[in-house]
């Protein structure tokens, strides 16, 4: 009975972490970090560059096909994992320290992070903050901040 319910389980986290909102998106679209990678020493401040293929970029609240706007999340679980990975899916992301919004249509930040290890992830949100029905994420990358 328990690997049933773990088999469940696992399918309904598969199903969220590819469910999104309502707004589709271009199948071939990809978000990522242009000048950073996976396990980067790096000093703070931290300029970090947003790319983006398949798909433009326009400010919240723009309903144009095929566009949306940056979500930087930091420091914590990947998109529609965690405490609240079902409702940045559902219903978009929160904007507080680990989800920094770009609704302005901005393409980079420059961040003040303390020393130590750090994980980042771009998401991709439509009009009003939510993932493309079929989410446009970035790999999860870890930084280290001397």
């Amino acid at each position: 009975m328990k690997a049933l319910f773990a088999a469940a389980a696992l399918c309904l986290s598969a199903t969220l972490a590819s469910a999104g909102g309502e707004t589709p998106s271009n199948p071939d679209a990809r978000v990522y970090f242009a000048n950073l990678t996976d396990g980067d020493t790096v000093q703070s401040p931290v300029t970090i560059v947003f790319g983006l293929s398949g798909m433009g970029v326009a400010p919240a609240g723009t309903e144009k096909e095929n566009t949306g706007h940056h979500h930087l999340l930091v420091d914590r679980p990947p998109l529609g994992q965690g405490e609240d990975g079902a409702d940045e899916l559902a219903y978009g992301l929160p904007a507080d320290d680990n989800h920094i919004h770009f609704g302005g249509g901005q393409t980079e930040v420059t961040l003040e992070l303390s020393p130590g290890e750090h994980t980042l992830q771009l998401v991709l949100g439509d009009a009003g903050h939510v993932p493309h029905a079929t989410p446009i994420v970035s790999e999860v990358i870890t930084i280290t901040v001397e």
